[in-house]
């Protein structure tokens, strides 16, 4: 692909899906967009453009020293504090923004402490690196040895929320402040892997959570002066949103939008770092997104109707993500049809997740 006549190349630290989903969302608007490995090779980096990240952490290589250096790395300091879970969580309290008690937790001496005041049964997660419910053990006073003294200063104990379901919102800010936000979605996650999200703006106190939801992410994209797309998860417990983790990038959870919304979060996040026109986000129908974990592909997936399928060339292995299929249509009965249509070409473990996004659509 040649470089744009219009607009600075935009590299992206990472090339994985989500890079990948941000080089064809620029395709149509001529907007360069170059994934990079870490390892990848150096070269001279134009002094004009533009740099991102499609993850919070990466190694230290000569290729990221040169894009750590380069005056138009857009948040690069927000990378960093929000990868580390006990900065993340100290930048929600100083925000005064709700989350789940928590602490750090620095040797086996504050077990007592830590269950009677931040709960008896607690989340430890590892502060960097613990991802799609890796580096997560669930303890309480009968198995606390599980954390082995070498996590002590690692990790944070948070109280376990028994919370009523989950919810994302993704939104991005632009230079002057500006702000988009898509719909919030619910979300299934199974074995710690979001599985299914399902967008419908008939849901149960939408507008309530939509409302308090823009508020939150809104403040937290202001005080870090942050441009672009950046997701927001929540526990629901009652008419209560908790913050559970913030992500400074495109999301999972927003996948939906490149086929049921009128911009995707990959075209929303290039808009936002060039700084171009963009309207109000206008959804376009009731969507699913279904993700494909450690499943080969399968052929009968694209006999779906209204759907979508992005399939990402790895290679296959158990509980990796591999691909997602977007669906979308203005009908729910029609939107429910077709994910019983694809049922049968879903394993097994997908089927209870299935029952639970048709119940979503379900009036």
């Amino acid at each position: 692909m040649q470089n744009s006549s219009l607009y600075p190349t935009i590299y992206v630290l990472g090339n994985g899906q989500l890079g990948r989903m941000l080089r064809y969302a620029g395709a149509p608007l001529d907007i360069h967009v170059q994934p990079l490995a870490f390892d990848a090779p150096v070269f001279e980096l134009p002094s004009n453009a533009i740099i991102t990240a499609e993850i919070e952490r990466w190694e230290s290589t000569p290729l990221t020293r040169l894009l750590g250096n380069h005056p138009n790395f857009v948040n690069q300091s927000v990378f960093g504090l929000l990868a580390d879970r006990l900065s993340q969580k100290s930048l929600l309290d100083q925000l005064q923004l709700p989350t789940s008690p928590w602490c750090l937790l620095e040797n086996a001496k504050q077990w007592p402490e830590v269950f009677q005041h931040i709960g008896k049964k607690v989340v430890v997660k590892r502060r960097c690196g613990g991802y799609d419910g890796r580096g997560q053990w669930i303890i309480d006073a009968h198995n606390q040895a599980d954390i082995d003294v070498a996590l002590f200063g690692e990790v944070i104990a948070e109280e376990f929320i028994p919370f009523d379901y989950e919810i994302s919102l993704v939104g991005a800010r632009f230079r002057n402040g500006d702000k988009r936000f898509y719909p919030v979605t619910h979300n299934l996650q199974q074995n710690g892997i979001l599985r299914y999200s399902v967008m419908n703006s008939e849901f149960p106190q939408q507008l309530e959570q939509q409302e308090l939801a823009e508020k939150m992410l809104g403040k937290i994209m202001d005080s870090l002066d942050y441009v672009g797309v950046m997701a927001m998860e929540c526990f629901v417990v009652g008419d209560q949103l908790l913050i559970n983790e913030l992500a400074p990038r495109v999301h999972n959870s927003g996948h939906w939008t490149q086929l049921g919304c009128s911009i995707s979060q990959f075209e929303l996040h290039l808009r936002a770092l060039l700084d171009l026109p963009t309207p109000e986000l206008k959804t376009v129908a009731p969507s699913v997104m279904v993700n494909l974990i450690g499943c080969p592909h399968n052929p009968a997936w694209l006999n779906t109707e209204f759907a979508q399928l992005h399939w990402y060339g790895k290679e296959v292995r158990p509980g990796r993500k591999l691909g997602h299929i977007n669906l979308t249509h203005p009908d729910k009965d029609v939107l429910i049809q077709q994910l019983e249509k694809l049922r049968a070409e879903l394993p097994e473990d997908y089927q209870s997740g299935l029952y639970w996004a048709i119940d979503q659509l379900q009036d």
